[in-house]
């Protein structure tokens, strides 16, 4: 048996962390207690004690418990507990715990529907993925949604005490204290992410590894480097760029040198080259147009470098952007264009711009070429008729754009005048 499963509390008392769901005042505590058990969603990262505390949950009602996995069950499974309902056995109703709920697809979930509404299953559900968007909404509605969180470094420290005590009870080692075993079981708890399950699985390689004698250099060889690696498909990965670009566009960067610290630590290194390409022209923009020319040479030479050596070119990359004028112009102005063309406008645009369908003696018919004019420009519509007065673009107020502005405000005045 793994040791995580060895030590699961059997209370909540016993269970590390989510101090703000299981404190003795609190609601989530309360309506435990009172035995009268609501259809609940847990959601949060691994290892927080979903599982556990939905477990401690089962065991103190009087319902039947039945345990699904959604990551190997299928529809069958489902009908084949809710075909239980109703009989001498569950007539006090079925508690039914889905863990990783996520994997199960909208029809799966919808065979539940029935059965949550009068009350003849109760659901509790865990998943680590956003239940807004991987829970099927009519399971929602009818569901109170707690989120757990990743564990405090001395909540942690707890578990791995009990697992220290148990370990040495089950291999008859000597459990005494030493500051080589505190500096351990600190390290350990400080780079597990929160995650109760990982850090007890690194706990028990140094503890077999050291005959009991756990230091701080068996923990570091039996952490590795699990706290830097990123879930690529998942939340944390996307959170982390998140972070990056929004620390951009922000103006800070030392956060977004900090998160591109914990991407590329994680070893990823095309996520944050790309994201960064996009911030170069979404943020910075034409505030400073050359950001997008010099950041895109920094992003190519990073991926001939490599990690380690890509953090460099990619860290002049990040302060650079963190630290330019930024301006969303012509970003928003492409956005609003493109909401006309969703909604079927300027579908005929002026015939003197079309290149194809027409006699070449009428190509350009009606076309005025603007480079023989003062300041090569010409008053002339582009726009298709019924579109014809739209401003999508509006200068920004950076320098650049406003010089653009001022040029541009110049030549159409000096044709209205010669005119």
């Amino acid at each position: 048996m793994p040791l995580a499963d060895k030590i699961r509390p059997r209370t909540l008392d016993e269970v590390v962390g989510q101090k703000h769901l299981l404190s003795k005042n609190s609601l989530f505590r309360k309506v435990i207690e009172s035995g009268n058990v609501p259809n609940m969603v847990f959601f949060g990262p691994s290892g927080v004690g979903k599982t556990t505390v939905a477990e401690i949950i089962a065991k103190s009602c009087d319902k039947t418990l039945r345990k699904i996995n959604a990551t190997n069950a299928s529809l069958s499974d489902i009908k084949n507990v809710c075909a239980e309902t109703g009989s001498v056995f569950t007539s006090d109703g079925i508690l039914l715990y889905i863990d990783e709920i996520q994997y199960f697809n909208k029809k799966q979930q919808q065979s539940l529907l029935e059965f949550i509404e009068d009350g003849r299953i109760t659901l509790i559900c865990s998943t680590t993925e956003n239940p807004y968007f991987a829970i099927y909404p009519a399971i929602l509605s009818r569901s109170n949604v707690f989120e757990f969180k990743s564990v405090e470094k001395d909540e942690v420290k707890k578990a791995l005490k009990r697992a220290y005590d148990l370990l040495c009870e089950n291999y008859m080692s000597e459990n005494k204290e030493s500051e080589d075993k505190e500096k351990a079981l600190d390290l350990i708890a400080s780079n597990c992410t929160g995650d109760v399950r990982r850090a007890l699985g690194a706990l028990e390689i140094c503890f077999l590894g050291t005959g009991g004698e756990i230091n701080e250099k068996a923990a570091y060889e039996a952490i590795g480097d699990f706290a830097l690696k990123l879930d690529r498909d998942g939340n944390e990965h996307y959170d982390l760029l998140s972070g990056l670009q929004k620390s951009i566009r922000g103006s800070d960067e030392n956060a977004a040198l900090f998160y591109l610290a914990k991407l590329l630590e994680g070893g990823d290194l095309l996520s944050p080259c790309r994201r960064l390409l996009v911030i170069a022209s979404e943020d910075i923009g034409l505030a400073y147009p050359m950001a997008s020319v010099i950041v895109a040479s920094l992003v190519d030479t990073a991926k001939q470098l490599g990690l380690p050596e890509a953090r460099i070119p990619l860290s002049q990359a990040v302060v650079l952007l963190a630290t330019s004028p930024k301006s969303n112009s012509a970003y928003l102005a492409y956005d609003a264009a493109a909401a006309d063309v969703r909604t079927g406008k300027g579908v005929r645009m002026p015939d003197y711009l079309r290149d194809s369908m027409q006699p070449a003696s009428d190509k350009n018919k009606g076309y005025i070429y603007p480079h023989p004019y003062p300041n090569h420009y010409v008053l002339q519509q582009y726009l298709p008729d019924d579109i014809k007065d739209r401003k999508y673009y509006e200068f920004g107020d950076n320098k650049t754009e406003q010089a653009a502005k001022v040029y541009r405000e110049m030549i159409i005045k000096e044709v209205k005048e010669n005119k």
